[in-house]
């Protein structure tokens, strides 16, 4: 899963940034309006966490000019400015969700988790494919009923997979949904991680779930 938060102060996007990679997403930062517009627009993103008060353009006109250019990705204003009218201006624009500051991280999280639900093809947190269950809410892995044990990293792969079950995924998307960093010198890394991935989740069954697309990248599917 991949994260833009546009907020121009320095400390809490630190603090953001550091807080949603411990949870196992790749996150972009920007500090100013018109650089969280041109990342929103330039790459792919499962949510946005958008400040309204930002120099050069503001967070307002950053999402209607999204919205124009039909990118749904689900938006959580967050921001000082807590009157009733500046949250309905926002939702009008909009956004699919509030917060005002201060916030507790724990809350922002579970707000996150949410709009990920909320945009998933059903509503259900548990995903599934053959005997491989994602339990989306809790993070709980298991298959054939046993529970599987993951990094966070190793979750976040395997929950991208999942969610896009059936398809395959080049290098390129996996190395943007889960890291953030250039695609350049990470295919090893990813190899490792499907290997890391394989062992865990394919080892002692039969039917093989993680499948390498050669000249292309991996799918997760059941033949």
């Amino acid at each position: 899963m991949r994260i833009l938060v546009v907020d121009d102060e320095p400390h809490l996007s630190d603090i953001l940034k550091k807080a949603l990679k411990q949870e196992g997403y790749s996150v972009d930062i920007a500090q100013d309006g018109l650089d969280g517009l041109e990342l929103a627009k330039m790459n792919i993103y499962d949510v946005i966490v958008l400040d309204i008060m930002l120099p050069k353009i503001d967070g307002i006109q950053i999402l209607n000019k999204l919205r124009n250019l039909k990118i749904n990705t689900p938006v959580l204003m967050l921001t000082a400015k807590d009157t009733t009218e500046d949250k309905i201006k926002g939702l009008d624009t909009g956004a699919d969700d509030y917060m005002t500051k201060p916030f507790e991280i724990s809350e922002l999280m579970a707000r996150i988790r949410a709009l990920l639900r909320r945009q998933a093809p059903v509503k259900n947190p548990i995903l599934k494919i053959a005997d491989l269950e994602v339990n989306t809410l809790t993070r709980e892995v298991k298959r054939n009923g046993k529970e599987i044990i993951l990094t966070s990293k190793e979750y976040a792969l395997l929950e991208y997979m999942i969610r896009n079950a059936n398809q395959v995924l080049t290098r390129t998307q996996i190395a943007d949904h889960i890291w953030d960093y250039d695609f350049d010198g990470l295919s090893n890394i990813i190899d490792v991680y499907i290997r890391y991935l394989r062992k865990k989740i394919d080892d002692g069954y039969d039917k093989k779930l993680i499948h390498t697309i050669r000249g292309s990248g991996y799918s997760l599917k059941e033949t």
